[in-house]
């Protein structure tokens, strides 16, 4: 029989763990592996284990050498290949061996081990791990740069500009280019760029007659009056809103549903941000709004504005706790610490939970000080009414209930004094009651879900484990950067807000501006926006990104400003075809000397097919649909998303895990999503609309052709391209067509490249 210490469920052993890790595997295995690790296997097998003479089979997991030597019996896993690694086995209980022997472990957290080795197996653990307490000075790596406040800078001056100097925005690249002696492309033509400007904006693509009107519009403020009609557009909250649930987690329900409450209401936080974005709330007050709107005393009256954002962490992570209660609330802790530190800050805090952060001045104690402020609090729903609407609603409720015990009362009654009409008539003149209640009973009122209370502070758990406590770790935010507020018992949820939104702390602002300027671009001024540490890449332009944030707050921290600079802007504005001697030197375009063509992430392809078509429902907020009716046409934002069953369309394009904050979406191409732009119901529901769209519009089928490439394209078509048509119209019809001809050609039309691109 094999050792149970070979095939451990979470000890892991590897032959080869390949090349250097990146920071996103690092963070990974610091995140996902390195805590399951210590709660299930260390106290069988580490250095300590080892001290108190209790090693099971000679095998060492606390450190990456103790993985590679292995125990008596030889590996557990085979980097880079999940399926040849007996590991998986004994974590599925698939074999005779199964482990962890006190019950198998989730299946979310077997999957993420499955990632682990699929990926390589990467592990940082060069030694020994750290002590439990910080030893480390804080101060000593404050100079880093992201913990430096950003100060004004000096703007470049330009002797012999490549482009026109706009704004300072093309002085700072300007300044690049020189450095590493780069030409500039020429700016996009005025086509390109609507498009490009839309899409970026309002997530839609302009129609034939916006277009025109813009082409025709030869005025020096042109594209100036045009960013300012969209973002006062409601299409923009709604486009920019999307970017924002990314980043929060948002979803509807959780991985792990049972015994778990729904988010019925979900929705209603989306809602928020919508309207948020759209109102151009300062960006400060936004992020306080979510952390703490229920404790603010300067929070807007309306209930919905003030209670809205609160869902920002009230759908987070839930578990079920009648098992491993202790670590359950830990891992709920995790997630909202997760997620406010790396979606505010730009920061891996969660990494300290285990031990002190390796690489970042975060220990484990600011870890604890940070989770505590969560400590103790439970998931409720806030109200988005006034207090009379609320008492009007449960005074109707106990109303109804009173009537219904006094009905059932008078029923056992009357049945036990059959005959007796007096109680016959009691038991009519109570029903009769009982109705009129329910008939003029007010409709439920909406709530957010949202996360209250406050709880006491923590301890640290060693080495991550709840089982075993250390040292106090008073409430608190991160020693490294500036709090108005000291540690202590009575710090709350709000002091926390007042520290991130605080215009003298260093990352907040830094980091949402470089999440706009990735957005705009598809990278940012910092290559990774949710890791501005020491693992995360070095700003391309460290002082353009300084001049922004401080410009950003001075500007009343408006989101709205910042697309104005950034989109107006000459660099903004270049175009996106290569050139061969500038690939040589920055073939990743890392110093923005050509725009960077894009594909259409999912909302915004389904929701231009639809708007091509002209089937798009334009209506704002509500309920959420289900993707798999091909009948709704509704913006996809507002579409369900499920953590426990995620959509297999968003899926297929790359929509973000909605467990975890997502800083930017991955882009996969696959045979399968060719096959649903030609098979699925969706796409043939639109091609009959968009076909009998442009058979309305024009009496021919050429005039139709042009009409048909205007609205998908916004262009007019080639010779080639009218003459190909024509000829494909008038092919005889197939027995086994499902499409008519026109039907088809609009179709063609839907799934070409030049739809689901934008340059």
């Amino acid at each position: 029989m094999l050792r149970i210490a070979t095939i451990l469920a979470l000890c892991v052993h590897s032959v080869s763990f390949g090349a250097e890790p990146s920071a996103q595997q690092i963070e990974f295995f610091e995140n996902k592996i390195r805590p399951m690790l210590v709660e299930h296997c260390y106290q069988c097998h580490s250095a300590d284990a080892q001290k108190a003479k209790k090693l099971k089979g000679g095998l060492l997991l606390d450190t990456k050498s103790g993985m590679l030597m292995g125990g008596d019996t030889g590996p557990a896993i085979v980097a880079g290949k999940a399926d040849a690694s007996s590991l998986l086995q004994t974590l599925r209980y698939d074999g005779d061996i199964q482990m962890p022997p006190k019950g198998k472990l989730p299946d979310a957290v077997i999957k993420d081990f499955e990632k682990w080795i699929a990926g390589g197996a990467a592990d940082p653990r060069v030694s020994a791990p750290a002590p439990v307490t910080s030893t480390f000075d804080i101060d000593k790596r404050r100079s880093f740069w992201s913990f430096v406040p950003p100060v004004q800078t000096t703007v470049p001056v330009v002797a012999q500009p490549k482009v026109d100097i706009r704004n300072p925005i093309d002085a700072y690249v300007h300044a690049s280019w020189d450095e590493h002696r780069l030409q500039p492309a020429p700016l996009a033509d005025r086509h390109t760029l609507l498009r490009r400007i839309y899409f970026d904006l309002i997530g839609l693509p302009p129609t034939p007659e916006e277009a025109d009107r813009f082409l025709a519009d030869q005025s020096p403020d042109a594209v100036a009056k045009l960013v300012d009609r969209l973002l006062a557009s409601s299409q923009y909250g709604e486009k920019w809103a999307r970017h924002w649930l990314d980043v929060a987690r948002y979803s509807e329900d959780q991985a792990h549903t049972f015994a778990v409450k729904p988010k019925s209401q979900a929705w209603r936080y989306r809602d928020w941000v919508v309207a948020a974005m759209n109102n151009d709330m300062p960006y400060n007050q936004f992020v306080k709004l979510q952390i703490a709107g229920d404790l603010m005393s300067d929070a807007p009256s309306d209930p919905f504005t003030r209670y809205g954002g609160l869902g920002f962490q009230g759908l987070g992570a839930e578990y079920y706790k009648n098992t491993a209660r202790e670590q359950a609330i830990a891992e709920e802790l995790d997630d909202r610490v997760d997620t406010v530190s790396r979606g505010f800050l730009g920061i891996t805090v969660a990494c300290a939970r285990c031990h002190d952060h390796k690489f970042d001045p975060i220990p484990q104690r600011d870890y604890y000080s940070m989770a505590g402020i969560y400590n103790g609090t439970n998931f409720n729903d806030v109200p988005l009414v006034t207090a009379d609407v609320v008492k009007a609603f449960d005074d109707a409720q106990k109303a109804i209930k009173d009537a219904e015990a006094k009905l059932k009362k008078a029923q056992t009654d009357s049945k036990n004094k059959s005959g007796d009409m007096e109680l016959a008539n009691k038991v009519k003149e109570i029903t009769a009651e009982l109705a009129r209640l329910k008939n003029e009973m007010p409709a439920p009122y909406p709530v957010v879900h949202a996360v209250n209370g406050n709880g006491p502070g923590m301890k640290v758990y060693l080495r991550g484990n709840p089982a075993t406590k250390g040292e106090d770790a008073p409430k608190g935010f991160l020693q490294v950067l500036p709090s108005p507020t000291k540690s202590g018992e009575k710090f709350s949820r709000l002091d926390l807000a007042n520290a991130i939104a605080s215009p003298t702390n260093p990352l907040t602002a830094r980091v949402i501006v470089n999440r706009v300027w990735a957005w705009h671009f598809g990278r940012g001024i910092v290559g990774t926006p949710d890791n501005f540490g020491s693992l995360g890449d070095r700003p391309t332009h460290p002082e353009l990104l300084d001049w922004l944030t401080v410009q950003f707050v001075q500007n009343g921290w408006s989101l709205k400003w910042l697309h104005r600079q950034i989109v107006l802007s000459s660099v903004y504005q270049l175009d996106s075809r290569p050139s061969a001697e500038n690939d040589r030197i920055d073939a990743d375009n890392r110093w923005m000397w050509r725009g960077n063509r894009r594909r259409l992430d999912i909302e915004q392809w389904r929701d231009s097919i639809l708007a091509v078509s002209g089937a798009l429902d334009p209506s704002i907020g509500g309920p959420t649909f289900n993707l798999r009716d091909a009948n709704i046409t509704r913006r996809t934002l507002y579409a369900k998303i499920s953590r426990h069953e995620p959509d297999g369309l968003l899926r297929l394009f790359d929509f973000p895990d909605a467990n975890v904050t997502a800083a930017k979406r991955s882009v996969t191409t696959v045979p399968q999503q060719q096959l649903f732009a030609l098979n699925s119901d969706f796409m043939a529901s639109q091609s009959r609309a968009f076909a009998a769209r442009v058979q309305k519009l024009r009496p021919t089928d050429r005039e139709r052709i042009i009409a048909a490439h205007q609205l998908a394209y916004g262009r007019l078509p080639i010779g080639a391209e009218i003459e190909l048509a024509e000829k494909f119209l008038q092919l005889p019809p197939s027995p086994a067509d499902q499409l008519s001809r026109w039907e088809q050609y609009a179709q063609v039309l839907l799934a070409s490249n030049e739809i689901l691109y934008v340059d």
